[in-house]
C-alpha cells in the first residue's frame, strides 16, 4: 500500500531552549525566516505525501496559527504592495492536509505516535521528529518511502556517527542488504558506546507499517514512565522485518542550541541574498573578537 501520510511528533516541552520556549514552542523558533516545524512540512510535501497529522500538546497553538489563514494579514500586505508576501502566506496555508491532535499526557513518543492511529487507519504511515531538518536533493523521508516499497515493511532513518554520540541515539544491528540500505537485526537506545553493535544510529524520520501499533500497546513503560518508540521498534522484530536506510542529505538537530545555530548559519550562507553579508559579518566578529580559527581535534597545530 502507498505511504499518503505523515506523522509529525510536536508535543515536546523543548526545555533545551529555555526559557525562550516557556511560552513558545521549540517548533516555532525560526531557522533564517522560517520556523523549523516548516521545513518538515516542505520536506513531506516534496516527498509526495497527502495529508499530515501533526500531535500536538498544550501551549502549542501558535503551532496550529501558523498553517491557519490570516486574512487581516494578507490584506495589510496587498495594501502596503506587498503581494509577493501575501501570496506567501496564503501558500502557507494551503501547503498541506494537516490535522491536529493532541497528546494530553507526555508519556513519550510511542505514545505521541498512537495518538494519530484513529487518523492513520490501517495503512503504513510516515513519522518525523522535527527536532531533525534534513537537507537533501531527494526528501530524505522519500528515500525511506522507497525502501519500504522495496522490501514491504517497517524502515528507520540511520546516519552513521562518531562513537562518542551513540549513547545518545538508537544503534541498529545491522544486515546489509544492498548500499545504504540494511536489515535490522537488534536496536537498542543509548547503548554504552563499547556496546554498540555499529556506528547507525536512528535519527528523525521513519516509515511505519500500521503493525507498529498493537506492538506500541503491549510495550512496557520506560524511564519516567514513557513508552519509548525504539522499545516498541525492537518488540516489532518479532512481528516482522525492520528496515533501515542511510539516507543521503545533510542533517541539523536543531533539538540543542549548538545545532540550531549551526543549521542557521548553514541555511543563511545558501541565501544568495544573504550570505555576502553573513561571511562579512562573520569576519568581522573573528576579528573584533581576535579569534583566529585553529586546528580542529585531531589535526596539527
Amino acid at each position: 500500500m502507498r505511504v499518503r501520510k505523515a506523522v509529525i511528533l510536536a508535543a515536546g516541552y523543548g526545555t533545551r531552549f529555555l526559557p525562550a520556549t516557556k511560552a513558545i514552542p521549540k517548533e516555532m523558533l525560526p531557522l533564517v525566516d522560517k520556523p523549523a516545524i516548516q521545513y518538515v512540512v516542505e520536506e513531506a510535501v516534496r516527498a509526495g505525501l497527502e495529508q499530515i497529522i501533526m500531535v500536538t500538546a498544550v501551549n502549542k497553538r501558535a503551532v496550529e496559527d501558523h498553517f491557519d489563514r490570516l486574512t487581516d494579514l494578507e490584506v495589510f500586505l496587498e495594501e502596503k504592495g506587498r503581494s509577493q508576501q501575501a501570496e506567501e502566506m496564503r501558500r502557507l496555508a494551503e501547503v498541506a492536509d494537516i490535522v491536529f491532535v493532541r497528546q494530553k499526557e507526555r508519556r513519550g513518543i510511542g505514545d505521541a505516535v498512537m495518538r494519530a492511529r484513529q487518523v492513520i487507519g490501517d495503512e503504513p504511515f510516515a513519522v518525523f521528529f522535527p527536532d531533525d531538518i534534513i537537507e537533501s536533493d531527494v526528501p530524505a523521508i522519500g528515500q525511506l518511502i522507497d525502501v519500504h516499497d522495496r522490501y514491504n515493511g517497517s524502515v528507520v532513518g540511520v546516519e552513521r556517527l562518531p562513537r562518542e554520540e551513540l549513547p545518545h541515539y538508537g544503534v541498529i544491528e545491522p544486515k546489509e542488504l544492498e548500499e545504504r540500505v540494511y536489515q535490522v537485526l537488534g536496536i537498542v537506545e543509548k547503548p554504552p558506546a563499547a556496546e554498540a553493535k555499529s556506528d547507525l544510529g536512528t535519527v528523525g524520520r521513519l516509515v511505519l507499517t500500521p503493525a507498529i501499533f498493537p506492538v506500541i500497546e503491549r510495550t512496557p513503560p520506560g524511564a519516567n514512565g514513557e513508552i519509548q518508540l525504539t522499545d516498541s521498534l525492537g518488540l516489532l522484530l518479532q512481528v516482522e522485518p525492520l528496515y533501515a536506510c542511510r539516507f543521503t542529505g545533510e542533517r541539523f538537530d536543531v533539538g540543542r542550541p549548538i545545532g540550531f545555530l549551526k543549521a542557521n548559519l548553514a541555511l543563511a550562507l545558501r541565501r544568495p541574498d544573504l550570505a555576502p553579508e553573513v561571511v562579512r559579518y562573520l569576519r568581522e566578529l573573528l576579528a573584533r573578537e581576535g579569534v583566529r580559527p585553529g586546528p580542529l581535534a585531531g589535526e596539527e597545530a
